[in-house]
């Protein structure tokens, strides 16, 4: 009988996302069970909120918090005795199967990545071969098939439950702005950080070039640019570069915030990074992704409608670039940077204007 269920998705904020329909189908297949999820990031424990298939969020930085911290986080799981854990995908490395291990629910279920050996048919009970050619979700809910609970058939979608306080923040900003009832542009100049995953960005001077030529091209349509503490930085060069007022930049509380404002859009440009899946589960109108390197089918916006800005430096070679094996994107940060700087700016403006 499952009586507790524990979902792990230590990976990005993104892929936490990405998690949520597992989340719906345990909750129509255990209705009486405790499900809880375990994430590593405070943005991820916050677009859990509200989800009516999630009793607790249990959140831990295990990188910043040291082996102590950590070990104690792991152990109050354990606690916990969970009769079935689910270590969402794409966890590649091992330490997430270890601590898939440490946490010690009867049934434990993955997925089977490159750098399986013999050592992960003892960290976990039960695997399964991922696949490349579907989404997270529906890798996901591939596992949920090993316990015998049922799955619908998809599209699946994202499970994102603002509350009216939040969508109420974001209309009021809009229209304190100027730009109620106008159409608009969003865009993340950001990404992941871990690894070495932030030379996926699309170089800062080629954000400005967009901006001038959204500028000189529909004068009428703003652009605001979102982010957090890691694209401060970033945000400072594009002011101090860009005439005054020529991105707007809100000062969303959290993730929950930009989530809302995000879904008032007309358009959003992104990589893939989280407020790619923002902004495909607030189903902006017209979504632009810049192709990177990591851009894998597992991670596509979970949307049939969106816009594939291709990089002629990857084209079909993506996995050659990036698996999840645990490893980096493969190359000098000197390749992955040409690779992003191929992406010209006229290519993205065009694909831009063609939907607003």
């Amino acid at each position: 009988m499952i009586r507790r269920v524990l979902v792990i998705s230590l990976a990005g904020i993104g892929d936490t996302l990405m998690a949520t329909p597992v989340l719906a189908a345990l909750r129509r297949g255990y209705p009486s069970a405790e499900i809880d999820v375990a994430v590593m990031w405070p943005g991820s424990a916050q677009l859990l909120r509200g989800n009516p298939s999630v009793d607790r969020v249990h959140q831990c930085n295990l990188l910043k918090e040291g082996k102590a911290r950590s070990l104690l986080f792991v152990l109050g799981l354990r606690r916990r005795g969970y009769d079935l854990s689910i270590t969402c995908h794409p966890q590649g490395r091992r330490v997430y199967r270890w601590v898939t291990r440490l946490i010690g629910a009867r049934r434990r279920l993955s997925h089977r990545y490159e750098n399986q050996s013999w050592l992960d048919r003892w960290l976990v009970t039960d695997s399964l071969d991922q696949d490349y050619g579907v989404g997270c979700a529906e890798n996901n809910l591939r596992l949920l098939e090993m316990v015998g609970c049922p799955v619908e058939p998809g599209p699946w979608t994202y499970g994102l439950y603002l509350d009216p306080a939040e969508i109420e923040w974001a209309e009021n900003w809009e229209r304190e702005a100027g730009l109620a009832g106008k159409r608009w542009v969003g865009i993340h100049v950001g990404s992941g950080g871990t690894k070495n995953l932030a030379l996926r960005r699309w170089p800062l001077v080629s954000w400005m070039e967009l901006v001038q030529g959204l500028q000189a091209a529909r004068p009428d349509v703003p652009v605001v640019a979102f982010g957090g503490p890691d694209e401060r930085e970033a945000h400072e060069r594009l002011q101090k570069r860009l005439p005054s007022g020529a991105v707007l930049f809100p000062p969303t509380p959290d993730l929950r915030h930009a989530a809302a404002l995000v879904g008032r859009a007309t358009a959003f440009v992104s990589v893939d990074t989280a407020f790619m899946h923002l902004a495909a589960a607030r189903s902006v109108p017209h979504q632009c992704v810049i192709q990177t390197p990591t851009l894998n089918p597992p991670v596509y916006p979970m949307r049939p409608d969106w816009t594939w800005i291709p990089n002629p430096a990857v084209g079909d070679r993506a996995l050659e670039y990036y698996r999840y094996d645990g490893r980096p994107i493969a190359g000098t940060n000197a390749e992955l940077e040409r690779i992003m700087d191929s992406v010209r700016p006229g290519t993205v403006l065009d694909a831009v204007l063609a939907g607003i």
